[in-house]
């Protein structure tokens, strides 16, 4: 009898558990349609607030997405003769950008250094400020480079100078996300061995943890120059050099200039795949300890 009792009272459990399942299942769909629904209104609310205050309707323009590139590719294909001597045209003012960008990436990589290690829990040297050092590195990555470089150009005036610095101060709060990281995977005995010894904080950094993740570091910084190499172009739409600046120009004269958008876009797509596969086979090179 207390066999039968018991067999039942395992039937009534199991039933139970089966039932709180499908009860928590039905829950979670309900909440996912809802969060559903609650991002499909935002998408066609946003969307029609943005098109409402669009200069031009965006149904009444999507058919003529593919008109402007029609006419770059067909007035570039009529002058393809003129790209040879477009594209050496144009040649320094990529080198131009390159510059900017492996300047900027430099400063910024070395700031943030610094300041992953000022902001890392374990290694900082004034502990209390942990807080003030991370908030420092969230300002700089909130900030666009485009608004640090119209602040500089409207201050040191146009030029490369502004982009540099602009593009240096987004790198630091960006790499310096990523180095604190890297910096707290760190192991800390050769930092207590150093220390044990009298090593200064400067000294422990650089012989304890630096070694370590020099690798993570550098991988960093390679894919962080890839992007900057697009930034600094952008930025030459504002007025910081580059070939970003010859685009722009080539750009407001239109049609008749467009052989020249097109032999820029051949550049930079060239620079940017260069570089992209350079700094891929280095950081593989990099992971893999090779």
């Amino acid at each position: 009898m207390s066999d039968l009792m018991a067999g039942r009272a395992g039937v009534v459990r199991v039933q139970d558990v089966q039932s709180a399942y499908m009860a928590m299942t039905r829950r979670k769909r309900l909440y996912g349609s809802v969060m559903l629904i609650v991002f499909i209104a935002l998408m066609v609310s946003g969307f029609q607030v943005a098109d409402g205050r669009n200069a031009g309707g965006f149904w009444d323009g999507i058919g003529n997405i593919l008109e402007f590139p029609g006419e770059v590719l067909a007035e570039a294909s009529e002058k393809s003769d003129n790209l040879p001597g477009l594209m050496w045209k144009f040649l320094p003012a990529l080198i131009e950008t390159i510059n900017i960008a492996a300047a900027s990436t430099l400063l910024g990589a070395m700031g943030a250094v610094v300041i992953s290690l000022l902001a890392t829990r374990g290694l900082a040297k004034w502990p209390r400020l942990i807080g003030l050092f991370r908030r420092m590195m969230d300002i700089l990555r909130a900030v666009p480079e485009i608004v640090i470089a119209l602040v500089l150009i409207f201050i040191l005036g146009g030029g490369p100078v502004p982009a540099m610095i602009a593009i240096a101060l987004h790198t630091v709060g960006a790499l310096g996300k990523l180095f604190s990281e890297v910096n707290e995977n760190a192991s800390l005995k050769p930092v207590e061995g150093l220390h044990s010894v009298g090593a200064t904080w400067e000294q422990r950094m650089w012989l304890g943890i630096i070694p370590q993740v020099a690798p993570n570091y550098v991988s960093y910084a390679l894919l962080r120059f890839e992007i900057n190499i697009r930034a600094s172009a952008i930025l030459g739409f504002v007025g910081s050099g580059g070939i970003g600046y010859d685009l722009k120009n080539a750009f407001s004269w239109g049609q008749g200039r467009y052989d020249e958008v097109a032999a820029i876009f051949l550049l930079l797509f060239g620079s940017i795949v260069f570089f992209d596969q350079m700094s891929s086979r280095y950081r593989n090179k990099l992971i893999a300890g090779e």
